[in-house]
């Protein structure tokens, strides 16, 4: 492996981690496992209160990656203007596929449950479980536009709720 690829990512960069979002790498540390020297990048999810470990070698392989660029921030806010897409299916499956795309760690994918799953004032109650992931996929969106953006999550959390009431007009 060259080393450009092995240190893609450096202390103190924004990084994504699929299952948990925006987080911190910390440090990068050596850490001995099985006898083996390895090295990890440790990455710090301050509002979950959660520290990771993530072996550098495995990174981009589990599909953590740098924040998402300007342009894919412009293009999942395009994605919450879009007509909700909702399926057929048992909510057992849709919700399944939910939290596949939640955890994908993708932006615009993201994008896609929160728009699916925003409800108006004058909507039909959202479920307990529609509800959850509704709040996840938004926490994850938020987080990421707030992050690219420079930090603000409540001006982030703002510029997603303008563009979810606007939709609805």
């Amino acid at each position: 492996m060259t080393k450009a690829k092995k240190n893609e990512f450096r202390p103190n960069d924004y990084v994504v981690y699929p299952a948990h979002g925006v987080g911190q790498i910390v440090s990068i540390e050596e850490q001995e496992v099985a006898g083996m020297e390895l090295e990890l990048f440790v990455i710090s999810f301050e509002k979950d209160k959660m520290t990771l470990r993530v072996p550098t070698n495995k990174a981009t392989e589990i599909g953590m990656r740098g924040l998402s660029s300007p342009d894919v921030v412009s293009q999942a806010m395009k994605t919450l203007k879009g007509k909700a897409k909702v399926k057929r299916a048992m909510w057992s499956r849709r919700a399944q596929e939910y939290e596949q795309k939640i955890n994908s760690g993708d932006l615009i994918a993201i994008a896609e449950v929160v728009r699916d799953l925003h409800r108006n004032d004058d909507q039909r109650e959202q479920s307990y479980s529609e509800r959850q992931l509704y709040e996840a996929a938004l926490e994850r969106l938020t987080r990421e536009v707030a992050a690219v953006a420079g930090g603000d999550e409540v001006a982030a959390a703002k510029q997603v709720d303008e563009v979810l009431v606007s939709r609805a007009a």
